[in-house]
């Protein structure tokens, strides 16, 4: 088995005729938070990696065998929660309360101007519904923030060092009674009904 045990953020300035050529993985989150785990390549090779402790490995990243050949790691879809404002009675900051409150919680978030994805959890679902916002499930890539000072992002290819995924804030910002506020949208807006399933 082939060992590979270092990562080029984002291909880091590699051509991209090298890209076009190198062997290919899918990988979902799961596994591109670890720092070892063995992968079959697009060839069909069999690869142990081996990278530092903290680090997670993003979509477009490289992995460089000991040979010196390259694979490209494709984020993989794979089941996630995803979180837009409600446009008839809600804003766009309603996404902002939702970052903070699941970042709350710990929770691995990835962050988009217009939406926001996690993974699959029936009992935050509930709370983002109860907070106005359209809950969908979908099957995407997963590429939760690595937090101010987590292991490089996919907005950019460096590395500023290792911290735990997703931000981390008070516990009691959110208080149990406020999730519980029993909003039953009597007002014709039926949250799990009309298309946009809150």
């Amino acid at each position: 088995m082939l060992t590979a045990n270092k990562l080029m953020p984002q291909g880091g300035g590699l051509a991209p005729v090298l890209l076009k050529r190198a062997a290919t993985v899918e990988l979902d989150w799961d596994v591109r938070q670890k720092s070892r785990f063995d992968i079959t390549d697009s060839q069909g090779r069999q690869i142990g990696v081996f990278l530092p402790r903290g680090t997670a490995v993003r979509g477009g990243d490289v992995l460089i065998a000991e040979d010196g050949s390259l694979i490209r790691v494709i984020a993989a879809p794979q089941p996630v929660l995803v979180i837009t404002h409600c446009t008839e009675h809600g804003t766009p900051f309603d996404l902002t309360r939702a970052a903070y409150h699941l970042g709350n919680r710990h929770v691995p978030i990835e962050l988009k101007p217009d939406h926001l994805k996690i993974e699959p959890d029936h009992v935050l679902a509930g709370m983002l519904r109860s907070m106005h916002l359209i809950v969908r499930e979908g099957e995407e890539a997963f590429e939760p923030e690595g937090g101010a000072y987590g292991a490089h992002g996919a907005s950019h290819g460096h590395s500023h060092g290792t911290a735990p995924v997703g931000p981390v804030l008070h516990p009691d910002a959110y208080s149990g009674t406020h999730a519980h506020h029993d909003h039953d949208h009597d007002h014709g807006h039926e949250h799990r009904g009309h298309g946009h399933s809150h």
